[in-house]
């Protein structure tokens, strides 16, 4: 005869449950824990997007800088042909400047989209992995409750 389905409120006692009862509030549970892990899952990968958005960003604006350099470097050599020493002195100095900064921002750049990578969602990994042993654990704990 199969058990007689009785239902109870969420805070009753589980040895008191029918096995119906339990393997449904065990849907339930991995219902709701998949649904969580989704959303964080969502989190972690939208942050790792705008990490690398940001790093791909500073690079851009490393491109930028490097093309005033260089035009820098052009009207550097227009004037040291044209005019005296101080006037090309001048605008090497600016151009080198403008390397200079170029290639930091390049470096910081480069450091944000490193730290985006892998993409793979390694928190959300983790804590699946914690929740399958949690699971594992408590079933192992009610099996040997049950002998």
């Amino acid at each position: 005869m199969p058990d007689k389905i009785v239902y109870t409120t969420p805070d009753a006692d589980p040895s008191e449950l029918s096995v119906t009862e339990l393997a449904s509030r065990a849907a339930d549970q991995v219902a709701t824990l998949v649904r969580d892990e989704l959303r964080l899952l969502r989190a972690e990968m939208l942050d790792k997007s705008k990490q690398a958005g940001l790093g791909t960003g500073l690079i851009g604006v490393a491109a930028a800088m490097a093309i005033f350099a260089l035009a820098g470097l052009v009207a550097t050599a227009a004037l040291a042909l044209s005019l005296v020493w101080p006037a090309w002195l001048a605008c090497l100095v600016v151009a080198l400047a403008l390397l200079l900064l170029a290639g930091i921002v390049a470096i910081v750049g480069r450091g944000r989209v490193k730290a985006a990578f892998p993409l793979f969602p390694s928190r959300t990994a983790r804590r699946v992995a914690d929740d399958i042993d949690s699971v594992r654990t408590a079933i192992h704990e009610r099996g040997n409750h049950d002998h």
